[in-house]
C-alpha cells in the first residue's frame, strides 16, 4: 500500500475529517456520475446523485475500518462497490412499492445546477465536450442516450472509464478476454458517441434494428 495513502488512511479510521475529506473528496464527481449513469431513468428520476453520493460517503466513513488492502486503487473500487449497492437497494424499493418515475415533474430547462455541474468533465470524458453539456437539458439529452445503450456495452464504459478497473480486471469482472472486453468499449463507446449526436434515430425517432 502507498505510504502516504496509508498514512491518511490510518488518520482517517482515528476520526481525521481532514484526512476523511482528502480521501473521499477526489472521488465524489466519478461516483455521483457514477450512480446517475447506472441507476437509470426510475431512480434517477426520484433521487439526486448528489444525495446519494453524500449518503455512499457517510457509508464509507462508518466501514473504513473494514477497508484492508489495495490501496487507493482499492480504495477506489471499494467505494463505488458502496455505490453500487446503494443503487441497488434503492431499485429495489422502487420496484417494491411500484413508484413511476413518469409521475415526477419534469426537470426545467436552463442552466445546470451543481449537481449537475459535478458530473460534467466526467461525462465529457465519454462521448462530447462538457461546453456542450452547460445546460440541463443537454445533460438530459446524454443520459437517455447512455440508457439506450445494451446492458453490455453500459456496463463495460462504466468500469472502465468511471470506475477506472484495469482491462483485466473488467474481463474477469466481465467473464470476458481481455481482447473481447477492448472490443466491447470501442464498439461501447462509437455507439454512444453516435446516440448523443442523434445519428442512430430514423426520421420517426425509432432505433437500429440491432437495438431492439
Amino acid at each position: 500500500m502507498d505510504d502516504a495513502f496509508s498514512v491518511l488512511l490510518d488518520r482517517a479510521r482515528r476520526g481525521d475529517r481532514d484526512a476523511v475529506d482528502a480521501l473521499l473528496e477526489p472521488h465524489l464527481a466519478g461516483i455521483q456520475a457514477y450512480l446517475r449513469l447506472r441507476a437509470g431513468p426510475v431512480v434517477r428520476a426520484r433521487e439526486s446523485a448528489c444525495d446519494l453520493a453524500q449518503s455512499v460517503c457517510r457509508e464509507a466513513i462508518e466501514k473504513i475500518g473494514k477497508f484492508e488492502k489495495g490501496g487507493e486503487d482499492g480504495f477506489r473500487h471499494w467505494l463505488y462497490a458502496l455505490a453500487w449497492r446503494k443503487l441497488a437497494d434503492r431499485a429495489d424499493y422502487y420496484k417494491a412499492e411500484k413508484r413511476d418515475a413518469a409521475r415526477e415533474a419534469p426537470a426545467p430547462e436552463g442552466s445546470a445546477s451543481s449537481d449537475d455541474r459535478d458530473v460534467i468533465g466526467v461525462y465529457a470524458t465519454l462521448a462530447t465536450p462538457s461546453r456542450v453539456l452547460a445546460a440541463r437539458e443537454e445533460i438530459a439529452r446524454f443520459e437517455k442516450a447512455f440508457d439506450r445503450l445494451p446492458d453490455e456495452y453500459r456496463e463495460v464504459i462504466l468500469l472502465a472509464n468511471v470506475v477506472g478497473l484495469s482491462r483485466a480486471e473488467i474481463a474477469r469482472q466481465m467473464n470476458r478476454t481481455e481482447i473481447a472486453v477492448r472490443t466491447a468499449l470501442a464498439r461501447a463507446l462509437a455507439r454512444l458517441a453516435s446516440l448523443v449526436d442523434g445519428e442512430e434515430e430514423d426520421a420517426g425517432g425509432n432505433r437500429p434494428r440491432d437495438e431492439r
